[in-house]
């Protein structure tokens, strides 16, 4: 089943499954997609499915309607298509195309442990446990401390998930079941997301640039491990990843 993913300024607002024939978009009411903004009409493209063909079309809006980029009046759609509505842009997402496309994000942003140095990894796992530290101390119950390193035996955690929320990859997720999972693009930036009894905790691991550290909520991480909390954004090569416990 295809879907449209709703974003502005590179936030995800909402996630549409095209299950009905039509669905029209605008900011009147009435619409299938609603978008309240006055920079899109009353009633301002439609997308007709058809079998597995979908057909956008534009009801001579005001302001265009526009598909990665190009003004057009009427467009078969394609698995990846942007579609911008105002100031709003919609991703048009093939299931068909899902598996291919999330192995395309881990392959762009996931770096396996083959391509990490034991000393990076050294160091994430010295990092993570000052961080760890500090979170036990300020607990006056703490759980059990777990051996120093990176640890596997993090199981009493909730499961966790990272989803992207900005860029090409919008609305894909990724598990968070390993005990040390590196992200970001070597020479750019990488930061390293480790599983331990006290929580999820982030670490910057390198960068192109001299203190070019990951984010979280807008705020740079430092050299140190930051612990990580339901619903934070994280920003990390240039993409906005939101982190969520479930």
């Amino acid at each position: 089943m295809a879907r449209l993913m709703l974003s502005l300024d590179g936030s995800v607002l909402a996630e549409y499954n095209m299950n009905k024939e039509r669905y029209t978009i605008g900011r009147l009411p009435d619409n299938d997609i609603r978008i309240d903004n006055p920079a899109v009409s009353g009633h301002h493209s439609l997308i007709i499915n058809i079998l597995n063909d979908s057909f956008l079309e534009d009801l001579n809006s005001t302001n265009g309607t526009y598909v990665n980029g190009k003004l057009i009046k009427k467009h078969a759609m394609q698995h990846g298509d942007i579609i911008t509505v105002g100031h709003h842009q919609l991703r048009f997402v093939d299931s068909q195309d899902g598996e291919t496309e999330q192995d395309e994000f881990e392959k762009t942003m996931v770096i396996t442990s083959s391509t990490q140095g034991e000393e990076r990894i050294r160091r994430v796992g010295v990092a993570v446990e000052q961080a760890a530290k500090a979170v036990a101390a300020k607990h006056p119950s703490p759980p059990a401390a777990t051996p120093a390193g990176i640890p596997d035996n993090a199981t009493a955690l909730p499961k966790a998930k990272l989803q992207v929320l900005s860029g090409a990859f919008a609305g894909r997720e990724l598990e968070l079941t390993k005990a040390l999972t590196t992200l970001g693009r070597p020479g750019v930036q990488v930061a390293a997301i480790t599983r331990r009894s006290e929580g999820y905790f982030i670490v910057h691991v390198d960068s192109g640039k001299e203190n070019d550290y990951p984010q979280v909520n807008g705020v740079p991480i430092g050299p140190q491990a930051r612990r990580l909390n339901d619903n934070d954004v994280v920003q990390l090569a240039g993409v906005k990843m939101g982190f969520f416990e479930s």
